[in-house]
């Protein structure tokens, strides 16, 4: 099954670690790790999703991959 990519950054500015979901606009989290991030962004995909199935919004499908992935 495939799923949503997740990029993981650090952001000097926040002073910790940013995941987000770019095929889900808004869908980020925080944490003080990598781990961290992520276990919080999945958590938000979660929301994302219930939210936009209450409200009768469109679901994207899952299409974003980084360009190091991408077939020339």
């Amino acid at each position: 099954m495939k799923d949503y990519h997740i990029n993981v950054f650090y952001s000097k500015e926040d002073e910790c670690y940013v995941a987000d979901i770019p095929d889900l606009k808004y869908c980020s989290a925080l944490g003080a790790t990598p781990e961290d991030a992520v276990r919080e962004v999945i958590k938000a995909k979660k929301a994302w999703l219930k939210t936009a199935k209450k409200e009768g919004k469109p679901i994207p499908k899952p299409k974003y991959r980084p360009i190091v992935y991408q077939a020339r």
